[in-house]
């Protein structure tokens, strides 16, 4: 019998705890070493502004940071009188918090409560923006032109059409008005939500709520979604001005209000991820129409390689499966269709749910999943072309289910000494 204590190719029980306790040592050192060297980075990313004021509005093509807390409101009042008041409010609260400054309260008149700074002492701006909207529902309710803007609705600000498979809730959806926070540090991005929210009290109250957060892979890298596949890898450039102007940024097509913003549109996307993940890789890199790992399409060997759809295998099949996500949007891409996505995971914890697809699993599961959002010159010929055809044929609506969001009108950006939305509602007086 050998002694393994003595045997070159065994390690001893000694030898073990003691490698062991050398390498947590190291990893220890190793650790704080690099805590030390990303400190000063991460400060400096704490102190870092985003500008509120600007031709565009901020959060559109601003580097994405890592959290979201987005929310929309229904509005409580008939003057349009009060909600130009509310967006003066707003407007003056989102210079103040894109600078990591209080809210300031002009009188216990105006203001019912002070509004409280304390939550976010000492973590500063970390790139906060605030991103507006108004929905449909602004313009004109149940029939009726609530504040005389009726005439200003833009053509493209549509009632989005009932899709295949979605299971849209209404506590989840839509809504008059809407605000995106985001932030590199998610008190930031909540703690603005919650002083837009105080500034609107009697004046407008919250319909729904979502918080998100991207993967930290590193400033340059495609984020990860909860499936385990880069998300955004076929994205126009936001670095490029021409496209921007041409798929983004909405045009003299409009009425003047509207030029130099963009369309929003929101979904809510729960992750069937318990039966995700008793899929093999093979499937879902077919499903998907990207390798797992690297994020290359298939067919390709780098992630930004360029897409092949006439790429065949041995027998003479599609490398690219003709249902597969990818192929699908890459089409449409193809064909003129582009929409910039700015999308985040989210972890609402468990909730009871029953699958609509087999093995139509129900009981509790994780409500959790992707916020899909995306910004458009038009949704017409943006979102809902798109989402028309893989909402019927996409392989991944076996694992989505969209049960939330809306479409939004972000008008464009504000300068100094004026207010959100100025232009339509004097255009509207």
């Amino acid at each position: 019998m050998t002694d393994r204590r003595n045997s070159s190719s065994g390690a001893t029980r000694r030898g073990f705890l003691g490698a062991g306790l050398a390498a947590v040592a190291g990893s220890s050192l190793a650790s704080e070493r690099t805590r030390a060297d990303a400190a000063p980075a991460a400060e400096a990313a704490q102190r870092t502004v985003e500008p509120f004021y600007g031709a565009h509005q901020s959060g559109v093509v601003t580097p994405q940071q890592a959290h979201t807390y987005i929310a929309a409101f229904d509005l409580t009042v008939d003057k349009r009188d009060d909600v130009i008041r509310l967006m003066r409010r707003w407007t003056r609260a989102g210079a103040l918090l894109s600078v990591g400054e209080p809210v300031e309260v002009p009188s216990a008149k105006e203001y019912s409560d002070a509004l409280d700074p304390a939550d976010i002492v000492g973590l500063g701006p970390s790139r906060l923006t605030l991103t507006f909207g108004f929905g449909a529902s602004l313009f004109a309710k149940d029939g009726r032109d609530r504040y005389g803007l009726s005439s200003q609705r833009p053509e493209a600000l549509v009632d989005l059409p009932k899709f295949p498979g979605e299971q849209l809730e209404p506590a989840r959806t839509g809504g008059d008005l809407f605000v995106q926070a985001c932030a590199d540090n998610p008190q930031v991005a909540f703690h603005a939500v919650r002083q837009i929210s105080g500034l609107a009290y009697g004046l407008a109250q919250i319909r729904w709520v979502q918080t998100g957060f991207v993967s930290d892979y590193g400033a340059g890298k495609t984020p990860r979604n909860l499936m385990g596949f880069k998300d955004g890898t076929g994205n126009p450039r936001i670095d490029d001005a021409g496209e921007m102007a041409k798929f983004v940024w909405v045009g003299d097509e409009a009425q003047p209000w509207m030029r130099g913003g963009s369309y929003i549109v929101v979904r809510r996307a729960r992750m069937a991820l318990e039966h995700w993940d008793r899929m093999n890789i093979a499937f879902q890199e077919q499903t998907f129409g990207r390798k797992k790992m690297s994020g290359a399409p298939l067919g390709g060997d780098n992630e930004f390689d360029p897409i092949d759809l006439a790429k065949t295998d041995a027998n003479g099949d599609p490398l690219m499966p003709e249902n597969s996500h990818v192929r699908l949007a890459h089409e449409f891409a193809l064909q003129g269709s582009k929409i910039l996505r700015r999308s985040y995971s989210y972890n609402d914890g468990a909730n009871v749910i029953a699958e609509r697809w087999p093995p139509w699993r129900q009981g509790m599961e994780f409500d959790a999943g992707l916020i899909f959002i995306c910004y458009q010159r038009d949704p017409r010929s943006g979102f809902i072309r798109i989402f028309d055809k893989l909402s019927r044929f996409d392989m991944m609506n076996q694992f989505v289910t969209n049960n939330g969001g809306g479409l939004f009108a972000c008008p464009a950006g504000v300068a100094e000494g004026e207010y959100l939305g100025q232009r339509l509602f004097e255009a509207g007086a």
